[in-house]
């Protein structure tokens, strides 16, 4: 029975994710940050599905937390199948009002928190001589968001890191991939006006923002598809970009 890891698992996406997984029966590491009582929310559902759960909670910037949380989930559950790297951080606003905190905030949960994922999940799955990884990335790391600079310049260099990381684990049965989903109906989104909101639908051929399950639903079918697809950013976007 195949194990995921799931990393941003109490937010909508990670969440959605979990539950998605679980119907299909698959064993299930769920790894969240600040929001405790939402990462045991979501184990609680994906358990009641029918999946086996465990939750992992601490900050995916400290090498020291993934390295010793990924040793975990090769003890408890033997094999690691499947890496889905959800846990993310946004913030709007003009480049130059942006702290130099904030940007190194933005840097390590979006970015530094997926080299280290990779980097020590990766050991479980030469072992097993096989293994997918699945980064959620943005439509904003190709295309730019106004007032989203470092945002945008993180998802980039997440983009990047898949297209690198396909060559380097390709020989090892590893595929590694990315899905960049356009506008999202989540939490993070929240702060957008009505206003703003409709200005947007408006330009997305769907005519509306996608839902968490429906992300979800694009993540199961990527874990599933022949490992000969590697290196690829995948737009879900309703035809918007």
């Amino acid at each position: 029975m195949e194990t995921i890891v799931i990393t941003g698992a109490s937010g909508d996406i990670g969440s959605a994710v979990a539950l998605q997984l679980a119907k299909q029966g698959r064993r299930l590491a769920l790894i969240g940050h600040k929001n405790t009582e939402a990462l045991e929310h979501t184990a609680e559902e994906a358990s009641a599905l029918g999946a086996y759960c465990r939750t992992y909670a601490g900050d995916l910037g400290d090498e020291d937390f993934v390295r010793t949380t990924m040793e975990d989930i090769r003890d408890t559950f033997h094999r690691i199948d499947g890496l889905v790297h959800v846990a993310g951080y946004s913030s709007a606003g003009l480049l130059t009002d942006l702290t130099f905190e904030e940007w190194n905030r933005l840097v390590s949960a979006n970015l530094t928190s997926a080299y280290l994922c990779i980097k020590h999940v990766t050991p479980a799955m030469l072992h097993l001589g096989a293994g997918r990884i699945l980064m959620i990335s943005s439509v904003w790391g190709t295309r730019g968001a106004s007032f989203e600079a470092a945002y945008s310049a993180t998802k980039g260099g997440l983009d990047s890191l898949t297209k690198a990381m396909a060559k380097e684990l390709a020989p090892s049965n590893i595929a590694v991939n990315a899905l960049a989903p356009g506008m999202v109906n989540t939490k993070m989104n929240a702060r957008l006006s009505e206003e703003d909101l409709a200005s947007l639908v408006e330009e997305i051929p769907a005519g509306r923002i996608a839902a968490p399950a429906e992300v979800a639903e694009m993540v199961d079918l990527l874990l599933q598809a022949p490992r000969y697809l590697t290196g690829e950013i995948i737009g879900f976007n309703g035809g918007w970009f």
